[in-house]
This record gives C-alpha cells, structure tokens and sequence, in this order.
C-alpha cells in the first residue's frame, strides 16, 4: 500500500547527514601580528564545522609560527574506524539508528501488516460472497442464462448496486459471446477483472494522490465533509495520526461550530495523537475559524491542515454557502486550496451512504472517498458501486476502531479480498 502521505519529493526518508563522508576541511593556521601598542591578546575561537564529527568544545590557543595544526590524534583515530552495517547517508528521522535499507524492511514489514488487515476487514463480505458464488456454481458445469440471473442476485446482495451490477454482466455477456469466457474459472476471472477496471477508472476523476500539489504549496488543506454519524470525526484523528506519523507537521480546524459536541470530540481526538486544534465558540462563522487556522498553519510551518465541517444536509441552500466562503477564503491564502475534499462514508449503510454522497456531490464540490466501517459489513461491495455511480477515487477505508486503523485503500487488494486471492 506504499506510505500514507506521499507529497514529499526526493527520499523517502530525511537524511540528517550523521553518516555522510566528510568533505576535507581547509587546514586552520594562526599569523603573528603586529600591533601599535601592547595589548592582551585574545583568546582565538575556533568556529565548529557543521556536519560530520560533532564539533569540540572552544579552547584558548596561543600565538604560534605559522605552520599546520596536526589533528588530535584521538579524533582521528575514530574517523578512520568505519561504521559497521551502515551504508553512506543512511541516518532517518524516522529511526536515527538504523540504516535505509532496515528502515525500509520496516516499511515492508508494516505494510504487510496493514494487507493482512485489510484483508481481514473485507472477511465478512468475502465469506458472504464466496458462500453465495459457491452454490451458484455448485453441479454446473456450462454457463446459461439461469446461472447469469443467480449471479445477479449474488451481486446486487453484496451491495454492488443494480446499476453496477448490470454493467458488470453485460460485460460478462460479451466475453460469453465472444467465446473468451467458456468455463465457471473464467467466469469469476472475468468478474474480477471488471471490479478492477471499475476501481482503477474512478481513480482517473477528483484527486486520486496528494502528490498531484506541488511540495511549495503550504499547508496541504484537506476539508472533510459528511453527515453526522458516519465516523467523520474519528477520520479526522486517525488521518491526522497517520500523517503526522509519516513526519509532517499537521493542525486540525474544527469548523464545525453549528453541532455542540463536535469541537469537544475533536479535542479528545487531537490531545490523543498529540495535533493540534484551533477552535472558536459554537455558532462562530466557520470561515473565520478556518481563517485563524490558515494563519496558525502558516506560522507554524504546517504542511497540512485537516478541516472539520458541518454534518447536516437538511438545509442544502445554507450549507452550499456556508461550504464555498470556506473554499473562497481557503482559495485566497492557499493556492489551489481546498486541495481535497473527502466525503466520508459509512460502508454499513450501504445504498443509503450512497444516496447522501448523491446529495454532497452537489453541494461540497467532492473529491475522493473515505468509507469507513469496512469491518463491520458483509455487504462491502458497496465499493465498488460508490466507484462506478460517483465516479470518484475512494482514498482511504477504515477497518478498525484503533487510532492506526485506516489505511489506503487499494484497489486489487480489495478485489483479492474479497475472492479470497
């Protein structure tokens, strides 16, 4: 699944140069002088040298000829002795005793995990799936028109949708005719292949990578829109852990000020991964509150900034408004801001998420996905119809309720899943 957040151009990890060769230093001497009148000579203060060694501690030298100064032996004896198991600029922020190579073999190591727990996320749906694929199939031996109805009805009960699921066995239909597709293997190869496609495709609308700003553009505003109740807060936590984890420096704007709770569950949320918020009273206008954080962000060298917004959707007209002067005073301190709105979505809910992701796409101008509560369904198909209907990548899933359980979501690791491949 690769790192969580991406946009910083060149090494994975930041090199503080504690291992690099040193460069050969210019030979320090000291010239007699004349002077006028008798005076007391000052101690000379040699300046330390950046990078390399650390640097000793200044000392008081005497007017000498003019020759080299050899070098403290001790010095140089540790400078001629290599450094075991440790390849040049190897040194990381992320672990200042290990070399690249260990760091990434950590790296590897946590993204297998975050697979095998994905996996194990989208374990109801995949049992539900197969069971269901299993007895379609079950003493068939061709592939008929009944078996494609059945099929259907597999599909559309994992939450794919009609509309998806239609396209999905028109596709089938054409590779049936076309003799491609003659046996139950190649049946299901083909089924997969088209969840794929339709996965892949979505990524090509909204914004698909953070990659896509350039790395001068500070800070990075995400804006997270979504009804109450679908898990946008808790997003909003573990997004913000996950990327402070990958190094950046990161500050939340809780400019939900319409709901009470909203700006108290948050401070529970940012004192817990240690980020922090800027928040105003219940009923400040959100485009100041998102404003000062703007400011506080720019101040603070923030890289990015998550911004919490209003969950309702009864008063479209008021939250239309309310959404663009945020956009519009984002826009003016940041170029190209909000550079991502994420419509969170509750996987649980099915069709009825996607109905509201319906009516946000309407309104908030949405540009990628992030569809939590993929554990708790057998029905995480829903996936794929939000990929298909919408049109919009899906960014990230939640698979978990601990602070580190929301991971990029990937396409083929989701259809492996749920084949159980």
């Amino acid at each position: 699944m690769g790192l969580f957040w991406r946009r910083k151009s060149g090494d994975e990890f930041v090199t503080l140069g504690l291992n690099e060769p040193k460069a050969k230093q210019p030979v320090a001497t000291t010239v007699e002088t004349k002077t006028e009148a008798p005076l007391i000579q000052p101690p000379e203060i040699v300046p330390p040298v950046a990078g390399g060694d650390p640097s000793p501690l200044p000392v008081e030298t005497k007017p000498q000829p003019e020759r080299p100064i050899p070098p403290p032996p001790a010095i140089e004896s540790v400078r001629e002795k290599p450094v075991p198991s440790r390849t040049p600029f190897a040194t990381s922020v992320l672990g200042l005793n290990l070399s690249i190579e260990e760091l990434q073999a950590q790296e590897a190591a946590l993204q297998q995990e975050f697979s095998a727990r994905f996996r194990r996320a989208v374990a109801a749906t995949r049992d539900s799936l197969s069971e269901k694929l299993d007895s379609v199939f079950e003493g068939r031996k061709q592939i008929d028109e009944d078996l494609l109805d059945q099929l259907e009805e597999v599909l559309i009960a994992a939450d794919i949708g009609v509309p998806t699921t239609l396209h999905v066995l028109e596709t089938v239909r054409k590779g049936i005719a076309r003799k491609q597709i003659n046996d139950l293997d190649a049946l299901k190869a083909a089924i997969k292949t088209e969840l794929l496609n339709i996965l892949k495709a979505s990524q090509r609308e909204g914004v698909a990578s953070e990659t896509s700003v350039p790395e001068s553009v500070a800070p990075y505003v995400l804006m997270i829109v979504g009804v109450n109740g679908v898990g946008k807060t808790t997003t909003i936590g573990k997004l913000a852990q996950r990327i402070k984890a990958e190094g950046n420096d990161v500050l939340i704007c809780a400019a939900d000020t319409f709901r009470a709770a909203a700006s108290d569950q948050l401070a529970i949320w940012a004192e817990r991964t240690g980020v922090p918020l800027i928040q105003q009273k219940q009923g400040t206008d959100p485009a100041a509150v998102l404003f000062d954080s703007l400011k506080a962000a720019k101040a603070r060298g923030s890289e990015v900034l998550i911004v919490d917004t209003a969950g309702r959707l009864h008063n479209k007209s008021n939250l239309m408004a309310e959404l663009e002067k945020m956009k519009r005073v984002a826009a003016r301190e940041v170029e190209g801001a909000p550079h991502e709105t994420l419509l969170v979505v509750d996987a649980v809910t099915g069709q009825n998420g996607l109905e509201q992701a319906r009516q946000f796409l309407k309104v908030a101008g949405v540009t990628g996905i992030v569809l939590t509560k993929l554990d708790g369904t057998a029905k995480g198909g829903i996936a794929v119809a939000i990929a298909k209907e919408l049109s919009l990548p899906i960014r990230y899933a939640g698979i978990g309720e601990k602070v580190d359980d929301l991971v990029v979501f990937d396409p083929e690791q989701y259809v492996n899943g749920l084949f159980g491949n």
